[in-house]
């Protein structure tokens, strides 16, 4: 957290931390707020929310408070890696989306965070938590299990050596129930996770690996719909065929089709 307006925080790392008192369940704050949230003195609050405001990057609505604006949208619609992943992957996603009737995203793993590169909403079907720009801990999704069964084991072992939050009482915080759930990850290429993120909306969340050029995971496709509508298992034929059908298009070795060569036959034709 910044010193509150000390000299030892640079310019920038204040400006930075105003942008950082904003999340996904304080998506909208009042400038006190951003005070509190930020470690930054009220005095330097207003003066760097007004210059990001003036800039664009915040916006003020008529009952005082702020939250992000369009010109972080713009900026953060020109990251490479997401907004190439995103643009091969819609086609794939949105065929899933039609087949399946359920809640669809697509997440690349950020330090020991899922962030969500699209998430298709289904009309009717279970409350979906995760957004676009969204971010959880790899632990408590299913798409953030796939990401953390294939990462390097020293990303591995830094989110099994952390206290692990618990969402739910079914949210993994169990640092040896989880080593099992991702080895079962590996093994199987999907992970299955049961409401583990919200109580309030019993969710059941399915996600397979998309794979790149090097055949590395690069991100996870999941599904999620309501406890008890469909089994896990039928969710997954046609999880893993959009997934395929997405890491053939990122150029992924093991996802190109395999030509069989036909069986030659002697001049004098068979026997």
């Amino acid at each position: 957290m910044a010193s509150h307006g000390g000299g030892s925080t640079t310019a920038a790392g204040r400006v930075l931390a105003v942008l950082a008192a904003f999340a996904p369940a304080h998506d909208t704050l009042t400038l006190s707020e951003i005070s509190r949230r930020s470690g930054l003195s009220l005095t330097t609050t207003h003066r760097l929310v007004g210059e990001l405001r003036e800039w664009g990057a915040l916006e003020r609505s008529p009952d005082g408070r702020y939250g992000i604006g369009l010109r972080l949208l713009e900026l953060g619609a020109l990251a490479p890696h997401g907004l190439r992943l995103r643009e091969l992957a819609l086609p794939y996603l949105d065929d899933l989306h039609q087949a399946t009737r359920a809640n669809v995203v697509l997440g690349v793993r950020d330090g020991v965070d899922v962030v969500y590169v699209e998430a298709l909403r289904a009309r009717g079907a279970v409350r979906l938590m995760s957004r676009i720009g969204g971010r959880w801990p790899l632990h408590a999704t299913g798409t953030g299990q796939v990401l953390l069964a294939f990462a390097d084991p020293e990303v591995q072992e830094q989110v099994l050596g952390s206290p692990l939050r618990r969402f739910t009482e079914k949210t993994i915080t169990d640092p040896a129930l989880l080593r099992r759930t991702l080895a079962e990850v590996r093994r199987t290429g999907v992970a299955v996770a049961e409401n583990q993120l919200t109580a309030e909306a019993p969710a059941l969340a399915v996600a397979v690996p998309v794979r790149g050029p090097g055949d590395e995971v690069v991100a996870a496709l999941g599904v999620t719909v309501g406890c008890g509508t469909v089994a896990a298992q039928a969710l997954v034929p046609a999880l893993t065929t959009t997934a395929r059908g997405i890491s053939r298009a990122l150029g992924a070795p093991s996802a190109k089709p395999v030509h069989r060569r036909s069986a030659s036959v002697p001049a004098g034709g068979p026997s």
